[in-house]
């Protein structure tokens, strides 16, 4: 819909699905233009030559050829409305799903670098903007420009003298608008990043609400939303009081016009050189000239808000995601393997968070990992379902390099429980159903036993149908880590990650967890992160990781008599008698 914009390639799509209506809309359009543009030229007829000679046949002939004109302009307006609404809405609506679409397919890495209140802000706000401005382009923005050309043309051909006011007036308003869209494209970029500041609070406010009531810090909330909401108030009103200095600089040119084309035409009918029905019908096209004119500022106006919504949303669009799939994926082999190979990672701008990690692990066994905070474990199963991938080394799953594997296929295989509990608002069923859309009541009922949550949730006075509110709210947090365990279970995966996920859950459950899990064992591969080494005791190997590296290696027993790191955690949580 806007060409001539830089980093906005990815609108070349829509224009091509609906370069057609848009075009059938512009011939519409033009139509009604050229009803409108002719209506002067009739009614200079009707009074210089049936008015003039007091023929009133010519005026009654003129005026039904004048509702002919008006009638079929009406017509062009209807369809004309009819096929930019529904164009907009749709491509509004595409633009919007595809930039969902396209944020979701960015990887972890590529997605930090924006904001997640800017995402926000250009998937509502932006998109909002390029909707009502193709709207706009398909009612009046394109009718503007036609009626002040054919104006002037249609001026020029009734009165070449006159038309000399012309060739001054349009140059200076042309200027006025240029320099006001150079002038207005950084302001309206600075209240969109403005809007991006608001709704950051907002989110920081409602994401956090618990903490914030707890520590009774509403007025430092207040304040920082007040912060941002001034500085929004402020950068829109610079925005609109700069825009606001030209319009009436466009009327003012145009007005001043007018006054001297009546000037000169009364000047002219008083030495009998020109007829009164001229001069009337160059005012009317030196007034569709005027409305035509500020309607092409307005639309400049309009042009450098959406062409900063434009980019904004090219930015996420055109995003070189640093994750590649592979030109030809390679198959997963059917058993469930992990191997790591010389591994070594970091996050972007910082130093190595992994480094020469090597282990394997098969189909069958439970690894646990331990290791103070901050040494690595989540990053380094984060690298399993290839949500980064790693700098150096390789990662193979069943058997293949993830680089080399359909990301899709890969994460089939996997369910990972993470270490905050994300449920969904809906019903418990329908979070369960997260894990697998098909799974029956039967698997779903299954799953939730092995993870200790059937109980609770059948004592809920809907059960299953009980709804979540917003984050699972009405739950507390070890029956929202209950719940989390049973969706990856319903999932039936072939490797469970389990990221530190019964922190909430006592120590009884936990046992019943492990329990189960331990009963479902056999084919499945189980990796679990942990800080209590009463949740790995019973793991086939143990690793270590200690600032990145692994420092230990084995079952409970050996670590103890061998790691130095993991008797030191061992005796931090059972004290030096249980060594």
């Amino acid at each position: 819909m806007i060409k001539g914009m830089s980093g906005v390639s990815y609108l070349k799509k829509y224009i091509r699905r609906y370069g057609k209506l848009f075009v059938i809309s512009i011939c519409f359009l033009t139509l009604e233009a050229l009803c409108d543009l002719f209506q002067p030229a009739l009614m200079s007829r009707v009074v210089d030559v049936g008015i003039r000679n007091r023929n009133m046949a010519f005026v009654l002939r003129m005026g039904g050829v004048m509702l002919g004109v008006t009638a079929l302009g009406a017509v062009g307006a209807v369809v004309r409305n009819n096929l930019s609404s529904r164009v907009s809405q749709r491509f509004g609506g595409d633009l919007r799903a595809d930039l969902y679409a396209r944020i979701q397919s960015l990887s972890y890495e590529t997605a930090a670098r924006f904001d997640t209140a800017s995402l926000v802000t250009r998937l509502t706000n932006d998109v909002t903007q390029l909707q009502n401005f193709s709207n706009g382009l398909m009612r009046i923005f394109i009718k503007a420009p036609i009626l002040c050309v054919g104006g002037v043309v249609m001026a020029s051909l009734l009165d070449p003298q006159g038309a000399l006011v012309l060739a001054l007036v349009v140059p200076c308003v042309a200027v006025i608008v240029v320099f006001g869209m150079r002038r207005g494209y950084p302001l309206f970029a600075r209240v969109q990043r403005a809007v991006d500041g608001v709704n950051g609070a907002m989110r920081a406010y409602l994401g956090g609400v618990r903490v914030v009531k707890s520590f009774h810090r509403f007025d430092y909330e207040q304040a920082r939303f007040a912060r941002e909401n001034e500085a929004l108030c402020g950068a829109q009103a610079r925005a609109m009081r700069t825009m606001a200095m030209f319009g009436p600089s466009v009327m003012m040119v145009v007005n001043m016009g007018i006054v001297a084309v009546l000037w000169l035409g009364g000047w002219r009918i008083d030495a009998g050189s020109l007829e009164v029905g001229k001069v009337m019908a160059f005012i009317n096209y030196m007034t569709q000239i005027s409305t035509s004119l500020m309607t092409i500022f307005m639309v400049f106006t309009m042009f450098v808000r959406a062409r900063a919504s434009a980019e904004r949303i090219g930015e996420v669009m055109n995003a070189q995601d640093v994750l590649r799939e592979p030109a030809r994926p390679r198959e997963l082999g059917e058993e469930a393997r992990v191997r790591f190979s010389h591994v070594t990672f970091a996050y972007p701008g910082g130093g190595p968070v992994l480094q020469d990690i090597s282990f394997a692990c098969t189909a069958g066994q439970t690894v646990g990992l331990i290791g103070s905070t901050g040494a690595g474990k989540t990053s380094l199963v984060d690298l399993i379902p290839r949500f980064y991938d790693p700098a150096e080394g390789t990662v193979e799953v069943c058997g293949v390099d993830v680089r080399q594997a359909d990301a899709a296929a890969l994460r089939r295989r996997i369910a990972v429980v993470p270490q905050k509990s994300t449920l969904f608002t809906g019903t418990i069923l329908e979070n369960l159903r997260w894990g697998d859309e098909h799974a029956t009541r039967e698997e779903i009922g299954a799953g939730a036993k092995l993870a200790q949550a059937h109980d609770f949730i059948t004592a809920l006075p809907e059960g299953y149908e009980t709804r979540l509110g917003q984050g699972g709210v009405n739950l507390s947090g070890g029956q929202k880590q209950r719940l989390a365990i049973a969706r990856a279970l319903v999932r039936r995966p072939d490797i469970l990650i389990l990221d530190d996920c019964t922190s909430a859950v006592d120590a009884v459950t936990e046992r019943k967890i492990r329990e189960g899990l331990h009963a479902v064992a056999r084919g499945l591969l189980c990796i679990v992160i942990a800080q209590r080494i009463v949740s790995v005791m019973d793991a086939d190997v143990i690793l270590v990781l200690d600032e990145g590296r692994v420092v230990g290696s084995g079952r409970h027993e050996a670590l103890l008599q061998s790691c130095a790191v993991y008797r030191d955690i061992f005796a931090s949580q059972f004290g030096k008698a249980g060594v």
